[in-house]
């Protein structure tokens, strides 16, 4: 092979060197947008800890490709016609995948797993050009054989299983999936993760799942136009706001932060994580939320909400805060520190949980839009006091 037919390898990004989300990615969220529609639907209502276990099935695998084409769009700085069509047949995958979610535990659930086989066909299509890179740059080839065609081969296969057999053999081929991911630890990786890129890709994800939360008020308020339930809306979304407010000013800080000090192995390890593992249960919180905040401007005229309604709202809040304790742990924060607003943060919503039956729906709503409110204040003045005092 000449020099000519080897693909140069992705030069290193500058650290002050500005990276933005293109065209192509942005197009591509879209289909998350009918993603977190479908799975919020399922958890309307008063879900049960079936829904709860399904919703999450249903939703890591989407995620986890989600969060794969992600950092290969990261890695390899293409916009070439073979890599707009790779992205645009996973598109069309994980459509199919968003319209078998309402009937992927029943008859639609060969076309949910052929969905999922066809995602890893694309990525093994953006990841093969890095195997003919020159040394020391060039990925061995076994791992996108392995890791991206030979689990499409599996989980085609697994699409024709009958169920209920099927679901043990998908749940196996995800913890091989992780186990393939964990055991190789970032070695091999051609190029150094782009932080500004990858931060600003999670939160336009973030951005997804609030922006459905926002919806599914402003849908359940049309359906409900009544006084109580706009008062329920109304606290939704200062709780939701409180959300936004917080992320953005510092989990997205953290994030940049952690990821310009750490070597490149470290920086992909982060990405792994942090933007893979642990925001997989962040964006599921909100999703949660958002569909018990449906149900509750739904029900603001009743006694209480159900249980499975106030499980997805305060429950959903709760994981939201763990999920970032150990997103502070996993960048280096002491137990001790992350404890002070972490444990508050997962305490207060479950103790809504257990008095939520003697409460109204918008008095549910209050207390956990005050929680909300209460620790994105709480962060701002322990920002003001790290602070020197020229900066504050």
């Amino acid at each position: 092979m000449s020099t000519l037919d080897t693909p140069a390898p992705p030069p290193a990004p500058a650290p002050e060197a500005e990276r933005h989300a293109g065209w192509l990615e942005l197009f591509f969220d879209l289909v998350f947008v009918a993603f977190v529609a479908q799975l919020s639907r399922s958890l309307h209502g008063d879900p049960s800890w079936h829904d709860f276990g399904v919703f999450l099935a249903l939703y890591f695998p989407p995620w986890w490709m989600w969060a794969n084409l992600t950092v290969s769009a990261n890695l390899f700085q293409d916009d070439s016609p073979r890599r707009r069509l790779a992205m645009l047949a996973a598109m069309l995958c994980l459509a199919v995948m968003a319209a078998a979610v309402p009937e992927a535990t029943g008859d639609r659930g060969t076309a949910y797993a052929l969905g999922y086989a066809g995602t890893r066909l694309v990525l093994l299509a953006l990841w093969w050009p890095a195997t003919r890179y020159p040394a020391p740059h060039a990925l061995p080839r076994w791992r996108p054989l392995t890791y991206c065609l030979l689990f499409a081969v599996l989980w085609a296969g697994a699409a024709f299983v009958p169920a209920p057999w099927r679901y043990p053999v998908w749940a196996a081929l995800l913890a091989a999936e992780m186990l393939l991911l964990l055991t190789a630890r970032g070695r091999g990786v051609p190029a150094r993760v782009h932080t500004g890129h990858l931060v600003e890709r999670v939160g336009l994800f973030v951005i997804i799942v609030l922006g459905e939360s926002v919806l599914g008020l402003i849908t359940a308020t049309d359906d409900t136009w009544t006084a109580s339930a706009a008062l329920v809306a109304l606290l939704g979304f200062l709780l939701l706001a409180a959300l936004w407010w917080s992320y953005f000013d510092f989990a997205t800080t953290a994030a940049e932060i952690n990821f310009a000090s750490a070597t490149p192995g470290q920086a992909y390890l982060l990405a792994r994580d942090v933007g893979g593992f642990l925001h997989f249960f962040v964006t599921a919180a909100v999703i949660s939320m958002a569909a018990g905040l449906s149900t509750a401007v739904g029900e603001s005229g009743h006694d209480h909400l159900p249980r499975g309604a106030v499980w997805a709202l305060a429950g959903g809040l709760a994981l939201y805060h763990a999920a970032h304790g150990a997103i502070a742990l996993r960048f280096g924060s002491s137990l001790a520190r992350t404890a002070t607003w972490a444990l508050p943060g997962i305490a207060v919503p479950l103790l809504v949980v257990v008095v939520a039956d003697a409460l109204p729906p918008w008095a549910v709503v209050l207390l956990l839009a005050a929680e909300a409110v209460g620790h994105l204040v709480y962060a701002k003045r322990l920002a003001r006091r790290a602070l020197p005092p020229a900066a504050a």
